[in-house]
């Protein structure tokens, strides 16, 4: 169980230290160029669009705003889920030192 605890510390060391920053906000910069800055420009037209709705032509149709929130909602519940499960399964707040839990 020892090995297992230093081996989960040494991976939490690496995947969130300043490496991990400095990846994903590398990232985002090579997809804003490789699409030509669309993730910027294309804001005011995404507001827009957002907030102009639309009218229901019929039956299931819904508006931009309701799809974004339902999106959102299945994102972040997922997310939380998961995020649950992974703590459960790796023995929950204790395992970690520096959490304020005693072993």
């Amino acid at each position: 169980m020892e090995t297992i605890e230093s081996l989960v510390g040494a991976l939490n060391s690496i995947v969130w230290g300043p490496a991990m920053l400095a990846l994903i906000g590398l990232t985002g910069l090579v997809l804003s160029i490789g699409l030509k800055g669309m993730t910027i420009s294309k804001i005011p037209l995404a507001f827009k669009t957002l907030w102009k709705g639309r009218d229901g032509k019929g039956e299931g149709d819904i508006s931009g705003f309701n799809a974004l929130m339902t999106s959102l909602s299945a994102t972040v519940g997922t997310g939380n889920i998961a995020g649950v499960g992974t703590a459960i399964a790796l023995g929950g707040p204790a395992l970690y030192s520096g959490c304020g839990v005693s072993h």
